[in-house]
């Protein structure tokens, strides 16, 4: 038994919103819903300066690292589950290469229910389970294929970013997830690089956003929860 299925299948979930701006403006590959978009998401709601994603990352800053204008900023804000996922979809002038920036944050209407950094700790660090497997006769080949599948959708740490960093994706689509204090931000790259290429483009506008993310009213003021701990060990990049 293993619990990279459900940590693939939530993590995607967490994708939902940038695979539907990305689908409708930019008419490109999708990457993968949250808890409650797979359940029937509230609506979006309109962002105001304190919820406005789009303050984290600035035009010039996706022209240096997509080589291309931003025609347009969408922010938008989406109810998931205990949280709120405020997100900006940066139109640049090439569609396929624009850029979905997401800041999963605590709801202040709901201060006693999952919190981003628990949805982070049960996602990327869920309990060992108990192994139950037994073999089956003729079944050993498909067994094999599912686990090398299983193998390239885990996700893959990522160093120097945040608290923990992961990479989720392969060759054709993914989004760079970084932990920082109550809050995670994701970054979604278009365009067909390569997926180094597309990750390293990711880190470096991460490493930008990460300055501004405790700027944001929505987030409680001098709260560091870094000390609570994530039950597992730094990230490391592969």
């Amino acid at each position: 038994m293993s619990h990279r299925p459900t940590i693939s299948l939530l993590l995607c979930a967490l994708l939902l919103p940038a695979v539907i701006l990305l689908s409708r403006q930019a008419a490109s590959s999708s990457p993968p819903k949250t808890a409650s978009a797979a359940k029937g998401a509230a609506p979006a709601q309109e962002p105001d300066k304190n919820t406005d994603a789009c303050a984290l990352l600035t035009r010039a800053e996706i022209q240096v690292v997509q080589s291309e204008p931003v025609e347009e900023t969408k922010p938008s804000v989406q109810p998931s589950g205990g949280f709120v996922m405020l997100q900006c979809f940066y139109r640049t002038t090439t569609s396929a290469k624009s850029v979905s920036l997401a800041l999963g944050a605590p709801d202040p209407a709901k201060p006693s229910a999952l919190t981003p950094r628990e949805f982070w700790r049960k996602q990327f660090h869920p309990p060992e389970p108990v192994e139950e497997e037994k073999h089956v006769a003729g079944k050993a080949p498909k067994k094999a294929e599912v686990d090398r599948e299983e193998e390239l959708r885990k996700p893959r740490p990522i160093d120097g970013l945040g608290e923990e960093a992961y990479w989720v994706g392969n060759r054709i689509t993914g989004a760079l997830y970084v932990l920082q204090g109550d809050a995670f931000l994701r970054i979604s790259i278009g365009g067909g690089e390569d997926e180094s290429v597309r990750i390293k483009k990711a880190k470096a506008l991460a490493e930008k956003a990460l300055k501004r993310v405790d700027a944001l009213p929505i987030l409680p003021a001098g709260r560091n929860p870094a000390s609570a701990g994530l039950g597992g060990g730094s990230a490391r990049e592969q």
